[in-house]
Formats: C-alpha cells, structure tokens, sequence
C-alpha cells in the first residue's frame, strides 16, 4: 500500500461507550491501538479527520453536551486536524467528508474506531461506493455484544470477526495496527537512507 496518499480516519472514538447503558464490547487493545495510529499519522505529517458522532437522538448518549460526546484520553482533534461531526453511521452522509478528501487529493482512506459493525463499517461502505480506497485498521476497532431474534446474544468478537470478512471481501483493503506501523516504519526508514 502506497502511505504517500492516505489519510487516517478515526471514527467515533468517543467516551459515551464505556458507560453501562452500552452492551459489553470485546477490543481491550482498541484505544492504544488506534493511539498508535495517530502517533504514527502525526510523525509522517500525513491528514488526519477525525470523526464524531453528534447524535440528534432525544436522551442519547453521544448527543452534543453530554459527557458522552468527547473523546476518550488521548483522541482529541490537534490544531489543524479537522472535525467531520454526523448525526447518521456513515461520516459521508451529510458533511463534506468527500469534497475534503478530494481536495487533499488523498484516494486512500485508513478508518478505525468504534464500532465495527455500525458506523466504521458504514461509512467504508459509503466510501468504498464513491469511489474512494478503503483501509480497516480491524484490530483497531470494536463493537458490542448483541440481542439475536431468538432471546440469545451474538458475542461482540463474533460480530467483529463477521464485518471485517464482509469489508475485506468487497469494501476494503483489512490491516493490523502491527503491519501497517511497520510498513510506516519502512516508508519512513527508506526516505531516509
């Protein structure tokens, strides 16, 4: 993968779901992980926008001014780094994600965050359609254990496991947070010498 062109695309790393109102999530290794990634855009001076959920949801935990809303420790935008707030799953569907993308001239899109299955794996969907190169961070991701149709629960890891295979068989291009720091690391250690 060419790292020339990508931007970072942290979605929806906010505080709202570690409250107990939300089911059980599986990715203990989800927020340093996806701190990797960010210390690792920032060092390669490569875009970062970062993504938040704005919910128009009367009560809803991830609405604007509720303790909810912020990022979690350590994903706060830094200066020059744009906020792209939705209201739907997809960061595409009513911001200016696409336009900002193509005027960065950026067609590789790296996206982590949470969750899997919800807003991360809309929004590469949404992307993926209009014709950008998606990249799932998986390991940088998570999601939440959930209510099946017969009075069981799918397990969150399941869940997971489930999305990632839909996205990498049609949407997106699937990494770790282990192999494309490396290949970060590489690119880094070959313009150097």
């Amino acid at each position: 993968m060419n790292l020339g062109n990508t931007v970072l695309l942290p979605v929806d790393m906010q505080r709202a779901f570690d409250l107990p109102s939300w089911p059980r999530r599986w990715n203990e290794a989800v927020d340093a992980n996806g701190l990797s990634l960010l210390e690792a855009w920032r060092r390669i001076g490569h875009p970062i926008l970062h993504v938040r959920h704005d919910s128009v949801t009367p009560g809803s935990t991830l609405a604007p001014g509720q303790p909810g809303n912020a990022f979690r420790p350590g994903f706060e935008p830094r200066d020059g780094e744009p906020l792209i707030t939705k209201s739907v799953n997809s960061a595409f569907i009513g911001t200016d994600l696409d336009l900002r993308l193509k005027r960065l001239g950026m067609p590789t899109v790296v996206v982590f965050g949470i969750s899997t299955d919800m807003c991360v794996s809309t929004t590469i969907r949404v992307g993926a359609n209009l014709g950008h190169r998606m990249v799932l961070v998986e390991d940088a991701c998570d999601c939440f254990e959930l209510p099946d149709t017969s009075g069981g629960a799918i397990p969150a890891r399941t869940i997971h496991q489930v999305h990632v295979a839909t996205l990498g068989f049609e949407f997106a291009k699937v990494v770790t947070t282990r192999d494309l720091l490396a290949e970060i690391g590489g690119q880094a250690a070959g313009k150097a010498a």
